[in-house]
């Protein structure tokens, strides 16, 4: 609301300071000037006024400006005199404004051709109001040729104020879109750590649930034990251990309930084709190199021939291994980004991330995926979690999948092409029956 308010305020000072850029096509007092296009362009920017109202109030705007300029100009003039000169302009606005609020001008949705066409009318019928109050006032005739007039130049003006508007509107259709898209990604990278989380909490219950089970047998093997000494009261620890951990299983459950509930909520897109899954992989992982002033150069290789994938399983696997890809780098390099059918198959999919980075050395990459290694460490010398190949490996096997490790030496020293390769299941992610 403050916005329409500012442009009214603005129309009611730009439209006639607009009006003194004008002609005189009929050798009269009646004037074409520019402060019509830029009223036009007001009354199709406003909302939650009524177009009747501005026209009311800009006609009113406009005279009372040029009485004002006139007295200044050429002090001497009646007030009588004035008024006749420029009070029909005001019959203009009105008729203009009231026209454009009847018609529905700025009704949605919004039709360019309809608008165009319709402004048309408009601005010939204000035209033609604002010539019946002359020709009362002064006796002045118009004819066909002055109304063919005003219809030409009401085109030219009309369309033109649209083109300039159109673009105004698709700039910021763009510009939406683009906000759009930017939302709807940090919200896919949101709800694939969530995921991430999910796999693991998961995993979780499954070990409480095994904890439980195990802890209750051997409570009732101690009952059955005659010749441990205190047997009953080792029965009941292991009772007491028991219904503990199945109390932080029901709790757990309860967590991965509601965080199962939240991941179907804050998205409709569960599943995406897998081109767009590598642009988006890759678009965020650029922003990232850039906040660490790297300089590196992502490819994407996709098969258009798979169907679509489940978004934030994939995220979750080649998210994590692309941006530990832009970490390893030092300064610059390049990152190969592959979705594939593993070659032979049409029922795996085969997902890979490969660098030119410094590589592993040799001697540690069995550890990679064990919990706790890393190889990088922030500015203070703390060393990362180390969790991240880890928990890639845990969802990869969840989906009854594999992730290996290959590496090449390149020629220049310091630098290897190291690949993580991801094979799963094609099942595992598509919806059921596609």
């Amino acid at each position: 609301m403050k916005m329409n308010t500012l442009l009214f305020l603005l129309m009611l000072i730009f439209v006639p300071l607009a009006g003194e850029l004008n002609i005189h096509p009929f050798s009269n007092t009646f004037r074409l000037s520019f402060g019509t296009p830029v009223f036009f362009f007001f009354l199709l920017s406003i909302r939650h006024i009524p177009p009747a109202l501005s026209g009311v109030l800009t006609g009113i705007a406009v005279v009372a400006f040029r009485i004002l300029l006139n007295q200044y100009l050429y002090p001497g003039s009646s007030f009588e005199e004035l008024m006749t000169l420029h009070g029909p302009t005001f019959f203009y606005y009105m008729a203009y404004g009231l026209l454009f609020q009847l018609l529905g001008i700025n009704a949605e949705p919004y039709r360019a051709l309809r608008v165009g066409i319709l402004s048309v009318g408009i601005e010939v019928a204000a035209s033609v109001a604002e010539l019946s109050v002359r020709r009362s006032i002064d006796g002045d005739f118009w004819d066909i040729i002055k109304i063919s007039k005003v219809v030409l130049i009401a085109m030219i003006r009309s369309f033109f104020v649209l083109g300039f508007y159109n673009m105004i509107r698709l700039n910021q259709s763009i510009q939406h879109e683009e906000a759009q898209r930017q939302q709807t990604e940090r919200i896919l990278l949101l709800v694939s750590d969530l995921y991430e989380e999910s796999v693991q909490l998961g995993k979780t219950l499954s070990h409480a649930e095994q904890i439980t089970r195990e802890s209750y047998e051997l409570y009732r093997e101690l009952q059955q034990e005659e010749s441990l000494k205190d047997k009953d009261h080792y029965a009941r620890q292991a009772l007491r251990i028991s219904g503990q951990v199945h109390e932080i299983k029901k709790d757990s459950q309860r967590i991965f309930a509601g965080l199962s509930k939240l991941i179907d909520s804050e998205s409709d897109v569960h599943y995406m084709a897998s081109q767009e899954l590598g642009e988006l992989i890759i678009r965020t992982n650029s922003k990232y190199a850039q906040s660490l002033n790297k300089f590196i150069r992502f490819t994407l290789n996709f098969d258009p021939l798979l169907p679509k994938l489940h978004v934030y399983t994939v995220l979750t696997l080649i998210n994590n291994l692309t941006s530990n890809s832009v970490e390893a780098m030092k300064d610059s390099g390049r990152i190969d980004v592959s979705i594939r059918f593993q070659p032979g198959t049409e029922d795996v999919v085969s997902f890979s991330v490969t660098d030119n980075g410094p590589g592993i050395p040799q001697r540690k990459q069995k550890m990679v995926f064990t919990p706790g290694y890393t190889t990088k460490y922030d500015e203070k010398g703390q060393p990362s979690t180390g969790m991240g190949l880890f928990y890639v490996r845990e969802v990869a096997e969840s989906l009854e999948g594999t992730i290996e490790l290959l590496q090449n030496e390149e020629e220049n020293a310091g630098r290897a092409q190291t690949t993580f390769r991801v094979i799963l299941p094609l099942r595992k992610l598509t919806e059921k029956g596609r």
